[in-house]
């Protein structure tokens, strides 16, 4: 077994749950940042496999430069149009010569963006509500040579990941409720744009959502109305399912109704009317976003799955915590992992790992950690095959 260097305490503070305030949120599939963060992950996985079915191994590449500039729309009762199309534009870098053999990766993006589209934002035309530009590039010698090196992946940047376990039920409800309108609410209506934000102070959780609502399924301000507050009742119902606790839930609080100013849309996402959007700017790889807990900047969306730790860290340290949480029944668990380029991913400069538990829980965390970096390329296949959230 590898000396790694991983740091085990035990903090003497107030997990989160028993502190007097806490924010979480979480973004939708709809919501133009994810949505960038959505191409870009297809793009890396779509280039990824190409590589490995040309190649047997995955070439160096990072997609994790994505940019949307919102397009322009005429909403109506019933339905309106799109009046300009949303402009997406695809940058990064990626091989595309391995020994004098081409690799189209520039077509490869903009079909697996397209891809993305059609599969997630149903309401949208992928061929004719959205232009898709490419400008990839070619990696810098020195990071292809990095890549290149034999045995265990060699990072190609210095940089953290973080990851912390177990969940609060703010954050639980947070997350899970933004997939629930996104996935099995059933209301044909609304859009696949969704914000919730999760506010508890002491005991009490507000949830503010805001919905994207699709035109053409509403005749009138009154079936918007209608629309809402099935929505509310769905999500009350769904989180009975969850807590006994009384959970506050507000939709679209910037709505007018005498005024029939309302989150109204053709397609059911903001992008459509001069909303922007940018890789990275969204949820992180627990499918949060979290002031009150540690986070990395980095983008974990697009970037490659060999050898970037800026996504292979950010993955792996969620895993580590869940997996502590889980065997040792610690209160909090907090990962961070941080490299140095060229060292070796299974060797980190250093692994901090920190609980709120018994004393008793750090041999278990150590071990854990240490196995987890050992066995730190499963990560790879995990993002190759979309086994594993990265937004």
């Amino acid at each position: 077994m590898k000396q790694r260097n991983i740091s085990v305490e035990v903090l003497d503070q107030k997990p989160v749950v028993e502190q007097r305030v806490e924010l979480v949120e979480r973004k939708g599939i709809g919501h133009p940042d994810s949505i960038c963060d959505g191409i870009a992950e297809n793009v890396s996985r779509a280039l990824s496999r190409e590589y490995l079915a040309r190649f047997g191994t995955i070439m160096h590449h990072n997609t994790d430069q994505v940019e949307l500039v919102g397009g322009r729309n005429e909403v109506k009762w019933g339905g309106g149009r799109m009046m300009k199309p949303i402009y997406i534009l695809l940058g990064g870098r990626a091989t595309s010569k391995v020994d004098g053999t081409l690799v189209p990766t520039g077509e490869i993006a903009i079909e697996a963006a397209r891809n993305y589209l059609k599969e997630n934002i149903k309401e949208l035309d992928a061929n004719n509500h959205v232009i898709i530009d490419q400008k990839i590039g070619e990696g810098s010698s020195d990071l292809q040579n990095v890549f290149k090196r034999k045995g265990t992946p060699k990072s190609n940047d210095t940089s953290f990941g973080c990851g912390f376990a177990p969940f609060s039920l703010t954050e639980q409800l947070t997350l899970e409720v933004a997939e629930y309108i996104n996935g099995d609410l059933k209301i044909k209506a609304s859009g696949t744009d969704v914000k919730v934000m999760g506010v508890r102070c002491d005991d009490k959780i507000t949830l503010t959502i805001a919905n994207a609502f699709i035109d053409k399924y509403l005749k009138d301000v009154d079936a918007y109305v209608e629309a809402k507050t099935s929505m509310r009742e769905k999500i009350l119902d769904f989180i009975a399912t969850k807590t006994d606790k009384d959970v506050e839930v507000d939709i679209n609080t910037a709505d007018d109704i005498e005024s029939g100013s309302v989150f109204l849309t053709v397609t059911g996402t903001s992008a459509e009317h001069g909303d922007d959007g940018s890789v990275g700017r969204g949820n992180r790889a627990n499918g949060l976003i979290t002031p009150y807990r540690p986070m990395s900047m980095e983008a974990t969306a697009g970037k490659n799955t060999v050898n970037h730790v800026g996504k292979i860290y950010n993955i792996l340290s969620n895993k580590i915590a869940n997996e502590i949480a889980e065997k040792t029944g610690c209160t909090q668990v907090y990962v961070r992992l941080m490299s140095q380029i060229g060292k070796p991913i299974d060797q980190p400069l250093i692994a901090s790992i920190q609980i709120i538990g018994d004393k008793k829980a750090e041999k278990e965390a150590q071990r854990i950690t240490d196995y987890w970096l050992e066995n730190v390329t499963q990560v790879t296949d995990w993002c190759v095959k979309g086994k594993t959230r990265t937004f």
